[in-house]
C-alpha cells in the first residue's frame, strides 16, 4: 500500500514537472529539474519501502510476543483446571466411600431395629400373660390393682414426706434459727432509734389571738397570699393560740411555719413582704436539706454520693411513711444492713448505701403511679450507683428479681425497721382485716372447729375435731396452714400456727 502511494505521488509529481517543461517550450533547466525530481522520488520511494518493512517486522515481533503470552496463560489455566479436576475426583471418591459406609451402617441399624421390634412384641405378650396370671391370683383387674397401689404409695409418700419435712425443719431450726435470731437481736441492740411520728398537719402557736386578724388581712388578702406562695392550707378557727397548717408535703409545711414565724416576729404582714419572706425561707430550707443529707452520709460513713442523691436524702427528713420518719427509717435500715452484712461476710459499704437509698423513690417528683422502688432504682442508676446497690433498691419490694445477697438483706432490714414495736402507726381497719384473714384461712380446712389469732396476729391457734383429725393429720394440717399463710398473705415477722386436738370424756354424777 505504501509503495502504491509513493508511486502515485512520484507519477503525479513527474507529470506536473513534465507539464511544466512542455509549457516551458523545451526549457533545458526544466529538464534537469525533472531528472533531479525523478531521482529524489526514487530515493524517497526506496526509503519509504525500507521504513515500511522495518515497521512490519516490528509489529510482527510484538504480535508474536502477545501470542506467546496468551499461550502461556492458556497453559497455566489448563494446569489449574486439571488440579481442580483431580481434587474433585478425590473428594468424589471420599464421598462414595462414606456413602457406602453409611449404607452399610443403615443396613445394620435396620437389622437391629427389626430385632428390637420382634423382642418388643415378645415382651408385650409376656407382660400380658403375667398380668392375666396376677389378675387370676388376686381376683383384681390391672386398673383396680393399680389404683390401690397408687393410693397406698400416695399415703405412704405423703406421710414420709411430711416426716422428712418436719425433721428437716427441726434440724434447720437448731442451727439457722438460733443464728438468725442472734444476728437480728445483735443488730437491733446496736442501733438506738427515736420514735418519730409525722402528720400531715402542723400547728403554729401564737401568743395573742389578735395576730390571727393580721395574718388573715383585709378581705383575706394576706392569708390568700401565704397559701398561694407556700401551697399550704391555713386554717384559722376558734382554737385559742393556734393556727393549723395542712399539707401532705412536710417541706412546704415547714416553709409555711417558718415564714409565719418570721412575719409575725417582724410585724410587717402584706402580700409583697409575704412573697419575699417565703422565697427566702425556701432557700434556707433547701440549704438545710443539703446540710442534713451531707451530715447523714458523714455519720454513716458513706462517701462519693452524687449531690442530687444527697439532696434527696436530706428531703427524707421531712417525709413520713405510716407515721415513721423516712430519714430515721433509712438510717436505721442502713445500720442494720451494714451490721448484718458484716455478720454474713458481705460487702458492708454496698449494704449500707442500699439501706440508706432504698426508699429514695418516695421523695422523688417522678410519676407517682410508678412503684417507689422502681423510681429509686432508676435514680440510683442515673447517678452512677453500683449494680448491686441498684438491684437492692429495686428488689426490696419484689418489684424486680434479686441478683445478689444484698437485695434480700435490704428487704429483711426494711421489714425489721418497719415492723418493730412503736415504729409505725398501724391502721385499725388493716389490723382487723389481717386478723380476720388469718382466722378464715384456718377455717377453710375440713375438720377445723375454731381458729383464734392471738398476740397481735403473731400466733394462730386452730382447734380441730379429734374424731376427724388424727395426730399425724394435725401435724400435716399445721404445715398446710402455715404454707398457705406464707404464700398468700403479707405480714411482718412470722406467724406461729398451733393445731390443738383434744379428747374429752364427760360424765355426770346424780
Amino acid at each position: 500500500m505504501i509503495e502504491i502511494i509513493i508511486a502515485v505521488v512520484s507519477v503525479s509529481f513527474g507529470g506536473g514537472l513534465t507539464f511544466f517543461v512542455v509549457n516551458g517550450k523545451n526549457n533545458t533547466k526544466a529538464k534537469l529539474i525533472i531528472d533531479d525530481a525523478q531521482k529524489n522520488a526514487e530515493q524517497i520511494k526506496k526509503e519509504k519501502i525500507l521504513q515500511a518493512k522495518e515497521k512490519f517486522i516490528e509489529l510482527k515481533s510484538e504480535h508474536e510476543k502477545v501470542i506467546i503470552k496468551k499461550n502461556n496463560d492458556i497453559n497455566n489455566a489448563d494446569q489449574r483446571v486439571k488440579q481442580k479436576e483431580n481434587t474433585l475426583n478425590q473428594k468424589l471418591a471420599e464421598v462414595n466411600r462414606k456413602d457406602a459406609e453409611f449404607k452399610k451402617e443403615k443396613a445394620a441399624i435396620d437389622q437391629q431395629r427389626s430385632a428390637l421390634n420382634k423382642k418388643h412384641v415378645e415382651l408385650e405378650k409376656s407382660h400380658k400373660l403375667q398380668v392375666e396370671q396376677l389378675e387370676q391370683i388376686s381376683n383384681l383387674s390391672a386398673d383396680e390393682a393399680k389404683k390401690q397401689l397408687v393410693a397406698t404409695l400416695k399415703d405412704e409418700a405423703k406421710t414420709e414426706a411430711l416426716s422428712i419435712i418436719n425433721n428437716t425443719i427441726e434440724e434447720a431450726k437448731l442451727t439457722a434459727k438460733q443464728e438468725a435470731k442472734k444476728i437480728v437481736i445483735q443488730t437491733i441492740q446496736r442501733i438506738a432509734t427515736e420514735e418519730s411520728v409525722e402528720n400531715s398537719v402542723s400547728v403554729f402557736n401564737i401568743d395573742n389571738d389578735a395576730v390571727k386578724g393580721r395574718i388573715i388581712g383585709r378581705e383575706g388578702r394576706n392569708i390568700r397570699a401565704i397559701e398561694a406562695a407556700t401551697g399550704v392550707d391555713i386554717v384559722v378557727d376558734d382554737t385559742p393560740g393556734a393556727i393549723i397548717l395542712s399539707c401532705f408535703d412536710s417541706v412546704r409545711r415547714e416553709v409555711a411555719r417558718l415564714s409565719l414565724h418570721k412575719l409575725v416576729t417582724d410585724g410587717r404582714i402584706h402580700p409583697a413582704r409575704i412573697e419575699e419572706v417565703v422565697k427566702k425561707t425556701e432557700n434556707e430550707i433547701e440549704d438545710e436539706i443539703i446540710q442534713i443529707g451531707k451530715k447523714t452520709t458523714i455519720d454513716l460513713g458513706i462517701h462519693g454520693l452524687h449531690p442530687e442523691l444527697i439532696k434527696m436524702v436530706g428531703r427524707m427528713r421531712y417525709r413520713s411513711s405510716y407515721g415513721q420518719n423516712l430519714l430515721q427509717h433509712s438510717r436505721e435500715t442502713a445500720n442494720m444492713c451494714a451490721t448484718m452484712a458484716a455478720e454474713l461476710g458481705l460487702n458492708t459499704k454496698y449494704a449500707k448505701r442500699a439501706g440508706l437509698l432504698h426508699d429514695i423513690g418516695k421523695v422523688s417528683a417522678d410519676d407517682a403511679e410508678t412503684p417507689h422502688a422502681i423510681i429509686g432504682m432508676k435514680l440510683a442508676e442515673k447517678y452512677g450507683e453500683n449494680k448491686e446497690v441498684c438491684n437492692a433498691i429495686g428488689a426490696h419490694h419484689d418489684e424486680v428479681e434479686m441478683s445478689s445477697l444484698i437485695s434480700p438483706l435490704v428487704q429483711i432490714c426494711d421489714g425489721v425497721s418497719g415492723a418493730r414495736p412503736g415504729a409505725r402507726r398501724a391502721m385499725t381497719d388493716q389490723y382487723i382485716k389481717r386478723i380476720k384473714e388469718l382466722e378464715e384461712t384456718a377455717l377453710g380446712y375440713p375438720g377445723v372447729l375454731k381458729s383464734y389469732a392471738i398476740q397481735a396476729g403473731r400466733e394462730l391457734r386452730v382447734v380441730v375435731e379429734s374424731e376427724k383429725i388424727t395426730d399425724e393429720k394435725a401435724s400435716e394440717l399445721a404445715f398446710q396452714i402455715s404454707d398457705k399463710i406464707q404464700t398468700e398473705m403479707t405480714y411482718p415477722g412470722q406467724v406461729k400456727v398451733t393445731v390443738i386436738r383434744e379428747t374429752r370424756a364427760i360424765s355426770y354424777a346424780k
